[in-house]
């Protein structure tokens, strides 16, 4: 049976070379995303290259959807090793105009439906090989006046906050979960990402490079973080 990826907050740019590094290491790929016909046409494409793979649209910021679409992945693909989480809400954008509730899903997304996917996997993670969970995040957590004042000028205060708590909760959950095996990890994305939503002509990062740098991370199991 194959190893299964999970991929949350698929699209193009990292995730897709995510999906296309871990099928070419012999990974069934289970995508994930509110878009349905981008998962749907990127499944297709891995397939038709001899990558067993699974559209699963969802929007992982309703729980409730959580636990249902891990489920249809295990039925679809075999059991959950790995996941990938690069889901993340550009929303509360000015933290003080934001309402609760607003910032209150942006956070969310960032922790608590990233740690509903992995309640939903951990029994098959605990009987793994190699289980991990490998997140996307970007610089603008850093606590330093400069980070700051990009986190503002940019409109991006609520996305600032979400990648400090999940840096944080990265860590809590590779201490948490190493006596299961489950290898936790994250790269931190400093920089424009070519081919994603930000890139417009001005992105440098390569997410090929990126996807490599995770394999890495996934590989060695020794380190829980890198920068880019």
């Amino acid at each position: 049976m194959a190893k299964t990826i999970l991929i949350c907050g698929f699209g193009t740019g990292i995730s897709q070379a995510m999906a296309d590094k871990f099928g070419a290491e012999g990974y069934a790929v289970g995508l994930v995303a509110r878009n349905a016909e981008r998962v749907n046409v990127a499944a297709k494409a891995l397939v038709a290259k001899g990558v067993k793979a699974a559209a699963l649209p969802a929007d992982v910021s309703d729980l409730k959807a959580i636990a249902p679409m891990v489920a249809k992945a295990r039925q679809a693909l075999g059991p959950i090793e790995v996941i990938h989480w690069n889901a993340y809400s550009g929303g509360a954008g000015d933290v003080v105009a934001a309402s609760p509730e607003e910032l209150r899903g942006v956070l969310d997304i960032a922790t608590n439906s990233l740690l509903e996917t992995v309640r939903a996997a951990l029994p098959d993670m605990r009987k793994a090989e190699s289980p991990a969970v490998l997140v996307t995040n970007g610089g603008l957590y850093a606590a330093e006046p400069k980070m700051d004042a990009v986190g503002v000028s940019w409109n991006a205060m609520g996305l600032s906050l979400a990648n400090a708590v999940k840096h944080k909760l990265v860590g809590l959950l590779a201490e948490k979960l190493k006596n299961d095996g489950v290898h936790v990890a994250e790269v931190v994305v400093n920089g424009i990402v070519k081919g994603t939503a930000f890139d417009q002509g001005n992105g440098s990062l390569d997410p090929k490079v990126i996807a490599d740098k995770f394999w890495s991370l996934y590989r060695d199991r020794k380190e829980i973080r890198a920068t880019i």
